[in-house]
């Protein structure tokens, strides 16, 4: 008998074994399930018996496509608010993840994207396999890189994470190692094995590390080290529309393709998304970065660009968004610094960094201040 609980829970040995159980929806979370995962993480916190924690995704698909985008999609058109209580616990389980004080262990096995790589890349232990394609894709639907995204991709060597923020293009298990989005690469078919491994208590003067690292292997040669002259000196320009040009100029064939790429994503979505990768790096947390996300996200799910974007890219699929502004040199800067000002009258912060109250006051008020100039 199928079990349909959203999220399987199961104690072997002292481990606790979290599956995201949405197979046929390649695992997409609801707010049921960001809660059962919290619910759990705080049990397991406390559980003296329970020494590490696994995730992993049912089926063989991937571990997690991302949230529940069509839900979203249809909240943002009726005016909801329901999507932003999710982003509000999302981003929490996120810096739950990050901070959680035992061994925690993802397996991005298969498509792992959004916000599976807010569960999973913010792990203390992070395997991929030769099947992984990690991604965050956000400025195709005309929205901006969350979950700690930000901060992972400016974390990344050179220009890597600039490149994928504003591209959205995916990485296999070697980038996704480059790039500091996971740690070891594990062939699939030793997943069981590995599982099964993780439910024993380590051997004397062993760790869970250690028993991950006994499974690990070298990936296929990825493809981002080559590119990093152009990458890094294409993407280090100050706006988007500059960092396209030096991609023209550049006259290497593969960069010349990005450049049609990006011309297919949100304008819009491009420009905050540059100015919220640079912003990552300058904040001192991830809790920072989720407070300044969380903005961000605000500000996005209110934009007709996110509607038209789920329209044209999963409902109706005709892959013709009609973005507004149409075009890079439409985009307003005051537009742009509008989402990452305080939240108004009515909404309520994130907060989750200590101080955050006055942080999102004065970052506002320095990013207007600087529109303004």
């Amino acid at each position: 008998m199928n079990d349909d609980r959203p999220v399987l829970l199961e104690t072997r040995g002292t481990c606790m074994h979290l599956t995201l159980n949405r197979p046929k929806a390649l695992n997409a979370l609801s707010h049921t399930m960001v809660r059962l995962l919290d619910e759990a993480l705080a049990r397991a916190e406390q559980d003296e018996a329970i020494e590490s924690v696994l995730l992993s995704g049912a089926g063989d698909r991937g571990l997690c496509a991302g949230g529940d985008i069509r839900a979203l999609h249809d909240d943002a058109r009726a005016s909801g608010r329901a999507s932003l209580e999710f982003w509000r616990d999302e981003y929490r389980l996120n810096a739950r993840i990050a901070r959680f004080p035992k061994p925690y262990v993802a397996l991005m096995d298969g498509i792992v994207m959004g916000g599976g790589v807010g569960v999973s890349a913010h792990a203390g232990i992070r395997v991929v396999t030769e099947r992984s394609r990690v991604a965050m894709p956000e400025t195709a639907i005309g929205f901006v890189p969350d979950v700690g995204g930000t901060r992972l991709l400016a974390a990344a060597p050179g220009e890597l994470g600039t490149h994928l923020a504003l591209t959205g293009r995916s990485v296999g298990a070697a980038d996704a190692i480059l790039c500091g989005l996971a740690d070891h690469h594990v062939p699939a078919r030793l997943l069981p094995a590995l599982t099964e491994a993780l439910g024993k208590p380590p051997g004397p003067g062993a760790s869970v590390a250690d028993i991950v690292q006994g499974f690990a292997t070298d990936p296929a040669a990825g493809e981002l080290a080559a590119q990093r002259d152009w990458i890094d000196d294409c993407y280090a320009a100050d706006t988007v529309e500059d960092i396209m040009r030096k991609l023209r100029a550049s006259g290497v064939p593969a960069a010349r393709t990005v450049v049609d790429d990006l011309l297919t994503k949100s304008p819009l979505a491009l420009e905050v998304t540059l100015a919220a990768v640079r912003r990552a790096a300058r904040l001192d947390s991830l809790e920072a970065v989720l407070d300044q996300e969380f903005r961000v996200s605000s500000r996005a799910f209110e934009h007709p660009d996110f509607v038209e974007g789920v329209r044209a890219r999963i409902i109706d699929k005709d892959n013709a968004p009609q973005w507004k502004p149409g075009s890079l040199a439409e985009v307003d800067d005051q537009e742009v610094a509008r989402f990452f000002a305080p939240l108004g009258p009515g909404e309520q912060e994130l907060a989750l960094a200590p101080g955050s109250a006055d942080t999102s006051v004065r970052d506002g008020q320095d990013g207007q201040g600087g529109q303004g100039g």
